[in-house]
């Protein structure tokens, strides 16, 4: 068991409110104090108040200041936090005190965490590294890399010790590239020359840690009275790095980044869709990672897609995505489309990709699909900032030979490209994962079989020609139609009804052919962390 308590301490008194303040490193220049949130800087055996640091913004991280654990065998601390902002989120960077008196730094990363050190003495970067857009690929000390966001962020917060002076004034380019050795490499510029720190995913389950919170912090929001600024129904986010949640009155997508900021939280209206076949909120064991090992996963959001056809020639599909959040292991995504579900997570790595191929963790995957994915139906609440009709361009990618089952998606926004893989999972897998009862077993059947599009779950061949019929005099479009008499008919559950609002344009499961099928896409609104 790891001891977090240091052999040797530095204390002294905040110069400010005189509450005590204690370094466990002797190189840390600065610390925030916890009582007054004066930035403090080391000046020989005094400190010297620079500033104050801003509230920092609660989220739903199970991490803390005093959390122990062991990383590659070694025991370290975690003794500071910097919190990161930019327009499309809130991150953090934990400060990790190694025993051996060694400084790292665990990062949040697409809801997963990255483990990282400054490189000492690196090579010089390329010219004009700032302006290198994403998905290109650079070599930076004869090593290739594919850069995966740039962004431009700022030191929103800060608390504890930190292994250097961070930058609180203007906000500076933040450059993040991946590898195929499923390596991290981040460009702070924020000084001159850029610092840089080099990483791997990591799974905090694997650090060993002890002393984490119990429970996750509740959004501080619950507390101030938001209101939806469309209908007025009181808004309660579950998780604190919450940036958009929808109304469960008026549906209305309420964006809550700027909910401190003392102005009207924008918001957007929206028609309704389909009602999730997962219920909201609903906790089930799935096993999200391939591992064999189940985890316990919650519902927090629900999106629907489509695809936008290239002709007028082409069918337009549809499908819908869970988002699904485990305390430790962040984020998953549970994909509801035509030819099945499946499980996916994003990736910290990039595969060897060419043309037509891409090679990941030794499997082949051949290109499928490249399609314009739009988001056009949300409810819950989401780490991003979600937008009216949100796009991205997607890339599916389906694995060879045995591994058929499973899939890579690449997802491209303006100013980020993200890996995604999954797998293909049994609807009954899903069922009883979440607790779905039998008797909805025909909702959640799914056509495995491509160019099959009315062989599904023993439904007599009549009321599929029945329902063709009907079909035929619709606009596949995503706006609006009435499915009313189906769904009086057959129920608001039924494949029928789901087939006809699908086919209508409500959004829902991927039905069609010729467009793709996202079965690794999701929405990440652009923000990386």
């Amino acid at each position: 068991m790891v001891d977090p308590t240091p052999q040797r301490a530095w204390r002294a008194l905040c110069s400010f409110c005189g509450a005590p303040v204690e370094f466990r490193s002797a190189d840390s220049p600065m610390a925030v104090c916890s009582y007054c949130r004066s930035t403090l800087l080391r000046d020989g055996d005094t400190l010297r108040r620079i500033g104050q640091a801003a509230d920092l913004f609660e989220d739903h991280s199970p991490l803390q200041l005093g959390v122990a654990g062991r990383y590659q065998g070694e025991p370290f601390t975690l003794v500071g936090r910097l919190q990161m902002a930019c327009d499309e989120g809130v991150w953090n960077e934990w400060h990790a005190l190694f025993d051996n008196g060694r400084s790292g730094w665990l990062s949040e990363d697409n809801g997963q965490h990255v483990f990282s050190f400054e490189q000492v003495a690196p090579a010089a970067l390329p010219e004009h590294w700032a302006l290198t857009p994403p998905g290109q690929a650079v070599f930076i000390d004869q090593a290739p890399w594919v850069v995966a966001s740039v962004a431009s962020a700022r030191v929103q917060s800060a608390e504890g010790e930190l292994a250097f002076l961070p930058d609180f004034g203007q906000p500076h380019t933040v450059l993040e590239l991946r590898d195929t050795q499923g390596q991290v490499l981040s460009v702070d510029g924020s000084d001159t020359p850029p610092r840089r720190f080099v990483g791997r995913s990591v799974s905090l389950p694997d650090l060993s840690l002890s002393g984490l919170r119990e429970t996750p912090a509740e959004a501080k929001v619950k507390s101030a009275g938001i209101e939806c600024p469309n209908c007025g129904t009181p808004l309660t986010p579950r998780l604190g790095q919450s940036l958009s949640i929808a109304c469960p009155s008026c549906k209305s997508v309420v964006d809550i980044s700027k909910k401190d900021a003392g102005t009207g939280l924008g918001y957007y209206a929206q028609d309704n869709g389909l009602e999730p076949l997962i219920p909201m909120g609903r906790t089930g064991r799935l096993d999200a990672d391939g591992s064999g090992q189940p985890d316990s996963w919650q519902v927090v959001g629900y999106q629907e897609r489509c695809d936008e056809p290239e002709s007028s020639e082409d069918e337009q599909t549809f499908w819908r995505e869970y988002l699904l959040y485990n305390q430790q292991r962040g984020f998953a995504f549970l994909v509801d489309a035509e030819d099945g579900w499946s499980v996916v997570r994003p990736v910290t790595g990039v595969p060897s990709s060419r043309s037509t191929t891409a090679v990941f963790k030794g499997v082949t995957y051949r290109k499928k699909f490249t399609y314009t994915a739009k988001t056009t139906y949300v409810i819950g609440e989401f780490y991003w900032r979600v937008r009216r009709d949100q796009r991205t361009l997607n890339t599916d990618y389906a694995g060879a030979g045995s591994h058929g089952a499973h899939q890579l998606n690449r997802e491209q926004t303006g100013s980020e490209v993200t890996w995604s893989a999954g797998r293909a999972l049994d609807a009954a897998v899903v069922m009883k994962a979440f607790g779905i009862p039998p008797a909805q077993a025909a909702a959640f059947k799914r056509d495995a079989g491509a160019g099959k599009p009315w062989s599904l779950g023993g439904v007599k061949t009549w009321l599929w020609i029945l329902l063709a019929v009907a079909i035929l005099v619709m606009i596949v479009r995503c706006d609006d139609s009435d499915c009313h008499q189906v769904r009086d008919t057959y129920g608001s559950a039924s494949l029928e009804y789901q087939r006809c609002t699908q086919y209508s344009g409500s959004g829902g499961g991927n039905w069609g052919g010729s467009g793709g099928s996202s079965w690794g896409g999701y929405s990440s609104g652009g923000s990386h962390k």
